[in-house]
């Protein structure tokens, strides 16, 4: 089967939120503008259950792809999600279970749903675990898929090269896990691999891999890394993250918090508002022709939008402006029953979940993000009546409505 590619179909797919095509733009513009129909997929290592809008903007890529009649599949790296990737980490990550994983990526076919089509009837996109194949390979397999790589190619990678300079351990199953990768593009017969650029290595390895095995090139696409709320990289081990599947209230709320300088970046990768618009947000912004919160206001309403529509982002913008600007209690709190006549405010905390551990209730009561019935607690020896609607509130977007 050909697909019917015009110039104006592909060039924006190509250019808009592209960090990089391998081995060049032009040569993927040529095997796209032939009609060869490719297989595309993007990976995911099961590393947490959620899916946020940095491994959304490779998947929207990849749905745009799909649209346009290719191949697409979903792979869940429930294999080389055991490994850990190494890519920007600095120090050895801690190996997962195999059913730690699974149970990561329990919801993601759901999650991945707000995204790709996995019901078309005519071109639908694909999930698969590269468990299937990495299980079976034997060690001589696996000794001969080594052979192609050479100890002074891992170990120059930047990531390594710190961690030497530091005398941090480095894990010889970490040399192993870009040739894992790469050998998912053999085992699917791929022809092109969409992936965030930190990705660029694993991507690479996997491309001189399918010319090796399979005699046929194979392209890499790579998206540029999305910073997180914080203005560092978007990370679940930094809690930074904004998830698809956050509340639109939460979703709303996080990106009202994004630091101005990351407002064009975000409309630029996270949403379908024309470039031209864009242009003209950005110039408004330099001579302040629009304020940086009403530019952080339409933001937040487009991304929220595409996630749940924009009658729900609106009244998702319309509660932040109630408890954020005219510090209104939100109209929907989470109920929380206590038996306890009183508690300890750590414990309290804990109990209603809005802290992991009674270190990081600590950190919270300390810092003042923690108000009871709208008054900072300071004082975490302190025991909290339990009273009936009384509001707990951490930070600027958790509440919780205790009952007895």
């Amino acid at each position: 089967m050909r697909v019917k590619h015009r110039p104006k179909k592909f060039g924006q797919v190509l250019s808009r939120g592209v960090k990089a095509i391998y081995p060049s733009h032009k040569s993927l513009e040529k095997a796209l503008g032939a009609g060869k129909k490719l297989r595309i997929y993007n990976g995911i290592d099961p590393s947490s259950p959620d899916i946020h809008l940095g491994n959304a903007i490779s998947l929207w890529k990849m749905r745009r792809f799909q649209d346009l009649g290719h191949k697409t599949i979903l792979l869940i790296g429930d294999f080389t999600g055991r490994i850990g990737d190494p890519s920007d980490k600095k120090a050895m990550r801690t190996q997962l279970s195999h059913q730690q994983v699974l149970q990561n990526a329990r919801t993601y076919r759901k999650q991945a749903a707000k995204i790709l089509d996995f019901e078309s009837k005519a071109n639908p996109c694909e999930i698969k675990f590269n468990s299937k194949w990495l299980d079976k390979l034997s060690n001589k397999e696996v000794v001969e898929l080594s052979s192609h790589f050479t100890v002074q190619q891992l170990i120059e990678r930047d990531l390594f090269q710190k961690r030497l300079k530091e005398k941090k351990a480095i894990g010889l199953h970490e040399f192993l896990y870009p040739l894992y990768q790469g050998y998912d593009s053999v085992a699917m017969d791929i022809d092109m691999e969409i992936g965030g650029d930190d990705q660029t290595f694993n991507m690479l390895a996997g491309r001189d891999l399918v010319k090796i095995y399979k005699n046929k090139e194979k392209f890499v696409l790579t998206i540029p890394l999305l910073e997180g709320i914080d203005g560092r990289k978007m990370s679940k081990s930094w809690a930074n993250v904004v998830n698809i599947t956050d509340s639109a209230d939460d979703m709303f709320g996080k990106l009202m918090s994004l630091p101005d300088s990351l407002i064009i970046r975000y409309f630029t990768l996270c949403t379908e508002v024309s470039l031209k618009e864009i242009g003209r947000l950005e110039k408004d912004l330099k001579s302040g022709r629009i304020n940086p919160k009403d530019a952080k206001a339409k933001l937040a309403e487009e991304i929220v939008s595409i996630y749940y529509g924009r009658k729900i982002a609106r009244i998702a913008g319309k509660e932040f402006e109630s408890v954020f600007k005219e510090k209104k209690l939100p109209k929907i709190i989470a109920k929380v029953k206590i038996k306890e006549k009183k508690l300890n405010i750590l414990d309290l905390l804990v109990k209603t979940k809005l802290a992991s551990s009674k270190s990081e209730a600590k950190r919270l009561v300390l810092q003042g993000g923690v108000k009871v019935d709208g008054r900072i607690e300071g004082d975490w020896h302190k025991a909290i009546e339990i009273k009936r609607n009384r509001v707990l509130r951490v930070g600027k977007r958790k509440f919780i409505r205790l009952t007895n």
